[in-house]
């Protein structure tokens, strides 16, 4: 009775030691104890920990990428052709052109979205943009000579509807045939640089 009792303290003691053993306990007491720890941690990492892991991960992989993105403008803007405000030209084109800014503000940081309205014969001197210029005729036709050849003969015609860029420190000149509308958009602070300062209208206003 008395060895009944005992083998059954023991295989107690064993069960209970199996519960707390880990897996470092393996490589000294390579016996069925160790056995039962090991296999009880592998069942509770399979049936705990990992789930939560994955779940853990599903929530915060997406909340990454949006921390990464850049934040995006919350407003919204519609301009019909009615609505339009159109104002005086900028100082740094000849007088007689208008301007409306749809969007942004081409003479800080960042993106722009500006219109001009040039009349009938509208000209602008050669010059050159340190940054890609990019523009949509709208209505009306304006006539474009580029490079180092900026006489009339070799303007290509852009008609409504044309869009057209070309790269910054490229010369070009313009001009309108009737009255024409053109959109542009780049990237600001936007600057004219004429090839001949005599040509600037900002030069004009200096001379007493």
């Amino acid at each position: 009775m008395s060895k009944q009792r005992s083998s059954t303290a023991n295989f107690t003691e064993r069960a209970s030691l199996s519960s707390v053993v880990v897996a470092g306990d393996c490589k000294s007491r390579p016996d069925v104890t160790c056995t039962l720890g090991t296999r009880q941690q592998q069942f509770y990492m399979k049936t705990f920990i990992t789930p939560t892991l994955i779940a853990i991960l599903i929530v915060a992989l997406p909340l990454t990428r949006l921390a990464a993105q850049p934040a995006h403008s919350s407003e919204m803007g519609f301009y019909a052709p009615t609505t339009v405000e159109w104002k005086a030209g900028p100082a740094a084109i000849p007088p007689g052109a208008k301007m409306a800014i749809l969007e942004g503000d081409p003479t800080k940081e960042g993106p722009f979205v500006v219109r001009f309205q040039f009349p009938d014969g509208y000209h602008i001197p050669p010059h050159t943009h340190p940054k890609t210029e990019r523009v949509t005729v709208i209505s009306g036709t304006m006539l474009l000579a580029m490079s180092e050849n900026l006489d009339r003969s070799a303007a290509k015609t852009l008609t409504a509807g044309t869009y057209g860029f070309w790269p910054a420190g490229m010369k070009h000149t313009a001009w309108s045939e009737g009255e024409t509308v053109i959109q542009l958009h780049g990237i600001g602070p936007w600057q004219i640089n004429y090839v001949n300062p005599a040509d600037d209208p900002r030069n004009a206003k200096k001379s007493p």
